[in-house]
């Protein structure tokens, strides 16, 4: 009984720690945006305009 116990802790231990590397590992990625063509900027406003 005490050896289950113990497995279950570890994967529970494990998967803490997995998880925890996940989340930190998200929040340090930084994040970009693409800068738009002109071309396409011009086409927007002229359908705008209409």
């Amino acid at each position: 009984m005490i050896k289950w116990l113990v497995i279950c802790i570890i994967i529970v231990i494990v998967i803490l720690v997995i998880s925890l590397l996940t989340t930190s590992k998200a929040y340090t990625y930084k994040h970009t945006i693409d800068a738009l063509d002109e071309d396409k900027d011009q086409t927007k406003a002229d359908k705008d305009k209409s």
